[in-house]
């Protein structure tokens, strides 16, 4: 998802969560945090079944939505180093 192109790495590219025509398992959030309120709204109008929010983007209001519309969420941790991690 990308509101600024329409195809990245020869993927199409869609403007928001709630455009992409398949169910959604991650959000992964690479937005300021300000920005994030209208992600999460987005996921939570589409189903989606977990929010992840970046290093560095933190949103408490947007977390509680979300977790209150029983949506899942990590906040502030890179995917990439979490896997890392667990998978050592």
């Amino acid at each position: 998802v990308n509101p600024n192109e329409t195809e990245v790495l020869g993927e199409r590219a869609y403007a928001s969560v709630k455009d992409v025509p398949d169910q959604i398992d991650i959000v992964d959030i690479f937005r300021r945090p300000a920005r994030v309120p209208e992600v999460v709204d987005d996921a939570l109008q589409k189903g989606a079944r977990c929010i992840w929010m970046q290093e560095g983007v933190v949103n408490h209001e947007a977390a509680k939505k979300a977790e209150a519309g029983g949506i899942p969420v990590v906040m502030d941790r890179c995917i990439l180093k979490e896997m890392a991690r667990l998978l050592g």
